[in-house]
């Protein structure tokens, strides 16, 4: 599987919420770079730290993907709805490394503004 194929079936995955856990390595580095900044290493507390975020998808869309040997970027748009709040939009541009055919580091950018407090 190339790297486009393992981050499209990522988002595929994800967008029919069931099975996009698959595709994480257990040696996951996540960094979410907002302030302050996150880091997370290992699939199972990847997993454990952003439950809240996956369980909030309501909708999204990539806008774009460049893919660069092991490497990828994609800029993509989620909805969010939060327990009862409102719903909103935010954009994301996410970097990944693939090896083996799942994703090694995964890291986001994005304005935290948005997201409730």
């Amino acid at each position: 599987m190339t790297t486009k194929d393992t981050i499209q079936s990522y988002f595929n995955s994800l967008k029919e919420k069931q099975g996009w856990e698959a595709f994480l390595s257990e040696e996951l580095s996540f960094t979410r770079f907002t302030s302050p900044i996150k880091r997370v290493a290992g699939r199972t507390a990847y997993l454990e730290a952003t439950k809240r975020f996956y369980s909030m998808i309501k909708t999204l869309d990539i806008k774009s993907m460049v893919v660069d040997g092991e490497k990828a970027c994609v800029l993509t748009r989620y909805e969010l709805q939060p327990p009862g709040g409102p719903a909103f939009e935010t954009h994301v541009a996410e970097v990944f490394e693939v090896r083996d055919g799942k994703i090694k580091s995964f890291d986001i950018y994005f304005d935290s503004a948005p997201f409730p407090k």
